[in-house]
C-alpha cells in the first residue's frame, strides 16, 4: 500500500497543477516544477527502499514520507533512509525481519556496529535513529511494546568543546587574505552563529544601529533571535559590504553570476581549511564549529550570564549551553576567592533557607530533584 502511494503521489499533484495552470491560460505550457532538495532526498531513498526487496521495506517508506510530512530536515530524512535500510540487510542476514526482530536482534546491530570501528557516538547516532523508527512500528501495531522496554542506551563520555585558543585564534586571523573571508570567519567567532544561519543571513537582515544580525529561523530549533557582533567584525563586514556582488541579496553570495544563492558550506570550510593550514594549525581538529564553542566559552568567562548566552547561542535547552562553554580553571579560582573574601569580612548575611525565585527556577530547568518527601519524614 505505502508503495502504490509513493508511486501515485508525484502524478496526482503534477496533474492537479497542470489543470490549474490550463484554466488560467489555454495556450501557454505548463510550467516546470523542479523537486525540492528535500524532495529529492525522499525519493531516492524510497527507491532504493522498494528496489531493495527486502521484508518490511514498505513500512519504512510510509515512515520516511511521515517524516516529509512532519517536515523535518533533509539531513534527518536521509539519516533514517540510509540507517533503516542498513538495518533491514543487517536483519535479512541475521534470518529475521522487522515483524519478528527483538532486542537481541538490535543488541547484536549494535555490537556489530561497533565491530564494523565506527565511533561510539556515531553508534549512538544509529541506534537513536532506529529506535525512532521501532516506535513508529509499535505505534502501527506491527511491535508489541516491549520492545520499547529496557531500551538499549550506550554510555558516551562528556566531550569538552574544542574553543580555540587565545594564541590559536590570534594567528588564525593573521593569515586570513581576503576581506571576504576574514568578514566571514569573525562573524563565526563574534556572534556564535551556526556557519548555516549564516551563509542564509541576507543584507536586510544587518542592522549597523544596533551591531545585530536577525536570524528569522534558526538552523536546528527553528526559532528566530538576533545576534550582536563586535566593532572589529563591523570594521569587516564594512568593507566587506563596499566590494561584494550588490545584485543578489544574500551577504556571502555565490561566485557564479548565474546563481542567486550563497557560497556552500563546502566553499566556507575550504576557507577555514586554508587559514589553519597557512597558520600551522591544521593538526589540531579545529572546525568551523569550534568558532561557536569558541564565542561561547569567551562570553561565559567574561562574566555573561548562562541564561542569556542560552539565547544567543539559539539552544532551547540551558544543559545544552553548559556543554557549549566551559567555565576556566581561573575564572573558577576567581570566582571563589571573590565569594570567599566576602564571607571571610562578613559581608554574607543571606540566609540559609532555600530562595524559593531560585528553587522555582531549578526546577523548571530540572536541574533540582524534588526533596518533598524527605522534608515530610
Amino acid at each position: 500500500m505505502a508503495d502504490q502511494i509513493y508511486k501515485i503521489k508525484p502524478f496526482f499533484y503534477q496533474n492537479r497543477a497542470e489543470s490549474a495552470f490550463y484554466t488560467a491560460s489555454k495556450f501557454a505550457h505548463p510550467p516546470t516544477n523542479y523537486p525540492s532538495d528535500k524532495r529529492r532526498v525522499l525519493t531516492r531513498w524510497c527507491s532504493r527502499l522498494n528496489d531493495s526487496g527486502l521484508s518490511g521495506s514498505d513500512l519504512v517508506v510510509e515512515y520516511l514520507h511521515g517524516q516529509y510530512i512532519k517536515n523535518l530536515s533533509v539531513s534527518t530524512i536521509q539519516q533514517a533512509g540510509r540507517i533503516i535500510l542498513y538495518f533491514l540487510h543487517f536483519l535479512s542476514r541475521d534470518g529475521t525481519t522487522v515483524y519478528t526482530m527483538t532486542r537481541h536482534n538490535i543488541s547484536a546491530y549494535v555490537e556489530y556496529e561497533q565491530d564494523r570501528g565506527l565511533k561510539m557516538q556515531s553508534v549512538a547516532n544509529h541506534l537513536r535513529a532506529l529506535y525512532t523508527f521501532i516506535l513508529f512500528l509499535v505505534e502501527q501495531g506491527v511491535l508489541g511494546q516491549e520492545i520499547m522496554q529496557r531500551k538499549i542506551r550506550i554510555k558516551l563520555p562528556a566531550p569538552l568543546p574544542r574553543a580555540i585558543p587565545a594564541e590559536d585564534i590570534q594567528l588564525l586571523l593573521e593569515t586570513i587574505s581576503t576581506i571576504r573571508d576574514r568578514t566571514m570567519l569573525l562573524l563565526l567567532l563574534r556572534t556564535g552563529m551556526r556557519i548555516g544561519e549564516l551563509l542564509a543571513v541576507k543584507t536586510t537582515d544587518i542592522s549597523f544601529s544596533e551591531r545585530k544580525i536577525l536570524i528569522y529561523l534558526g538552523e536546528k530549533n527553528f526559532q528566530g533571535r538576533a545576534v550582536y557582533f563586535s566593532e572589529d567584525a563591523e570594521i569587516a563586514l564594512l568593507q566587506w559590504l563596499k566590494s561584494r556582488n550588490k545584485d543578489t541579496e544574500y551577504l556571502f553570495p555565490s561566485p557564479y553570476k548565474s546563481s542567486q544563492s550563497s557560497i556552500s558550506y563546502v566553499a566556507a570550510w575550504s576557507v577555514m581549511r586554508r587559514c589553519l593550514e597557512r597558520s600551522g594549525l591544521a593538526g589540531k581538529g579545529y572546525s568551523l564549529h569550534s568558532l561557536r564553542h569558541t564565542f561561547a566559552t569567551d562570553m561565559l568567562n567574561a562574566g555573561m550570564r548562562l541564561e542569556v548566552l542560552q539565547h544567543i547561542l539559539g539552544h532551547k535547552e540551558i544543559e545544552m549551553t553548559m556543554r557549549y562553554a566551559r567555565i576556566s580553571s581561573q575564572t573558577r579560582e576567581n570566582e571563589y576567592f571573590k565569594a570567599m573574601e566576602c564571607i571571610e569580612q562578613g559581608e554574607y548575611h543571606g540566609s540559609y533557607r532555600i530562595n524559593n525565585k531560585l528553587q522555582k527556577v531549578f526546577e523548571e530547568k530540572k536541574l533540582l530533584r524534588s526533596h518533598s518527601k524527605k522534608l515530610s519524614k
